[in-house]
C-alpha cells in the first residue's frame, strides 16, 4: 500500500490494490481456486493471499482479467458500483458490492499540522488502518459463511455514472449486459455492511448480501436492521443516509436507478463479462 496519499494518482493506486485484495480474499476464503493461484503479501501483521495470473487455472486467470477491466473504469472515474456475484442455476447465492465515489474538489494540505501526509484531516496512517479493518472484517465474514454449492457460476457487473460515461464505453473484457434485470435470492437474504475507506480523493464502501441461513456467527454491527424485505434497486444509488433502510433484499433490479425516491426511473448502463462456471469444486 502507498506510504502516503497526497495525490489523486496515489489514491487510485490504493483503491485499485484494495479492490484486488478484497476480491482475492473473497475467492481464497471461499475456496474457489487452488493455492497455486495466489501469491502472499503482508500488510503489517496481516497475511494476504493475492490472486495472480496462474496459467494453469483458467478460472483465476479470468477473474484477474475482470479486475483489470474494472481498473480501467475506475481510473476514468466512470464506475459507480462493482459487483462480484456467485449464483446457482436457480438463484443468487452471494453478492459482494463495492461502491465508488469520487471527490470533485482537490483536497488541500493541512499546513498547520506540519504533516505533509495529512489531507483534509485524513492522514495516510488513518487510511491504512481503515484498509486493514476492512480486510479483517472481510476475512471474519468469510470464516462465518456456510460452504458454497459444489457448482457455482461467477460473474461481475459494473454499473456506471451515466452523466460522465460514454454510451459506447466498455472496459476490456466486458460487454453490455442486455439482460440487466432482477437478481433473485432464495430464502431470506440479509445485507451486511463490511466497511468503507476514504482517501480524500476516493471513497469505497463494501457490502455483502447473502442468504441468512448460510451465515454463522457474524458481528451484529455488520447486519443492517429495521429495513424492508424487498427493494428494487433504489437503495443502491443513494447516499449513506438513504441506504440505512435496506436490510433484507429478495430482489435487486440493476437496469433502473432512481435519482430521487419519488422521481422518474432512469435506465442504468450495466456491463458484464462472460460468466464463469466452476464445476465439481472440492
Amino acid at each position: 500500500f502507498p506510504n502516503k496519499i497526497a495525490t489523486e494518482q496515489q489514491s487510485v493506486v490504493l483503491v485499485k490494490r484494495l479492490l484486488a485484495t478484497s476480491v482475492s480474499c473473497i475467492t481464497y476464503m471461499r475456496g474457489l481456486f487452488p493455492e497455486s493461484s495466489y501469491g502472499t503479501r503482508y500488510l503489517d501483521d496481516l497475511c494476504l493471499k493475492i490472486l495472480r495470473e496462474d496459467k494453469s487455472c483458467l478460472g483465476s486467470l479470468q477473474i484477474v482479467k475482470w479486475i483489470q477491466g474494472c481498473f480501467d473504469a475506475l481510473e476514468r472515474q466512470y464506475v459507480s458500483f462493482f459487483m462480484f456475484l456467485m449464483e446457482t442455476k436457480t438463484a443468487m447465492t452471494e453478492l459482494y458490492q463495492f461502491k465508488f465515489k469520487y471527490k470533485k474538489e482537490v483536497p488541500q494540505m493541512d499546513i498547520i499540522s506540519n504533516q505533509m501526509n495529512v489531507v483534509n484531516g485524513l492522514c495516510s496512517e488513518d487510511v491504512k488502518q481503515a484498509s486493514r479493518l476492512l480486510i479483517r472484517k472481510l476475512y471474519l465474514l468469510m470464516q462465518n459463511l456456510g460452504p458454497l454449492p459444489n457448482d457455482v457460476t461467477l460473474t461481475m457487473k459494473l454499473l456506471y455514472y451515466n452523466d460522465v460515461t460514454p454510451k459506447d464505453y466498455q472496459p476490456p473484457g466486458f460487454k453490455e449486459d442486455g439482460n440487466a434485470g432482477d437478481l433473485l435470492f432464495d430464502g431470506d437474504p440479509v445485507n451486511l455492511r463490511v466497511g468503507s475507506v476514504s482517501t480524500g480523493f476516493h471513497l469505497m464502501k463494501v457490502r455483502v448480501i447473502t442468504e441468512k441461513k448460510r451465515m454463522g456467527t457474524v458481528e451484529s454491527n455488520l447486519i443492517q436492521k429495521n429495513g424492508p424485505t424487498e427493494i428494487s434497486h433504489q437503495g443502491l444509488d443513494c447516499d449513506e443516509e438513504e441506504e440505512e433502510g435496506s436490510t433484507k433484499i429478495s430482489c435487486l433490479n440493476l437496469a433502473f436507478s432512481q435519482e430521487e425516491v419519488i422521481g422518474p426511473k432512469k435506465k442504468r448502463k450495466v456491463s458484464e463479462p462472460e460468466k464463469l462456471l466452476l464445476e465439481g469444486r472440492k
